[in-house]
Formats: C-alpha cells, sequence, structure tokens
C-alpha cells in the first residue's frame, strides 16, 4: 500500500465553507476509484493550507491519479502549486472498520 500526502494553497479570502463545498463535489468520484482505499481531506486555516491523504493499493494507481487534468483543476481552483509525498504503508491499524490491514496477509479483525 502507498500513503500519498497532498498539500496545496489557498487564495486569500477562499473560505473554509468554500474548500469543504470543493471536497464534497470531489467525494464521489473518489469513491468511484476502486484503487483507492481511503481518502482524508486536509485544511488548515492558520497556514492556509488544504491537501488530501490518500491511501492507494499501489504506487502506479497513486501516480495514474495524477494525470494533468488533476493538476491544472487544483491549479485552477486554488491558484496554487500541489506537493505531493508518498510513503510505503506497510501496516494500516484502522478503528472504524475493526481491523489491521498487513500488505502481508490478509485483515484481521480485532
Amino acid at each position: 500500500m502507498i500513503t500519498e500526502i497532498i498539500t496545496f494553497g489557498i487564495p486569500e479570502g477562499m473560505t473554509r465553507e468554500e474548500v469543504v463545498a470543493n471536497y464534497r463535489r470531489s467525494a464521489p468520484g473518489w469513491r468511484a476509484n476502486s484503487d483507492l482505499i481511503r481518502k482524508n481531506y486536509l485544511y488548515d486555516a492558520g497556514t492556509r493550507r488544504a491537501g488530501g491523504v490518500y491511501l492507494w493499493r499501489t504506487m502506479e494507481a497513486a501516480r495514474r491519479a495524477r494525470e494533468v487534468a488533476w493538476l491544472e483543476r487544483v491549479r485552477r481552483t486554488y491558484g496554487s502549486e500541489p506537493v505531493v509525498q508518498y510513503f510505503d504503508t506497510p501496516l494500516v491499524a484502522d478503528n472504524v472498520v475493526g481491523q489491521t490491514i498487513d500488505e502481508g496477509g490478509p485483515a484481521v479483525a480485532r
């Protein structure tokens, strides 16, 4: 599994409500991506940054999601360049579903 962390600046004058409205519009598309396990949307009013933390099945899937159209949409909507980081994710402890997801084997219920 791969964790991808993306952050970008929010333009002056854009409110939290506007950012969250953008997130709500994008959520169905992310839910439809079968390669994406989970996405957490981020917002920091103090630093005027937003973004997302994605958990992908593979690095290839993560990279496919970053096509030119996505980059242009971020630039157009937020007026900034996204910063993208990738991390190998060997294990996930998920208290919502009550499982530990281990890359080396099946999910284990608690």
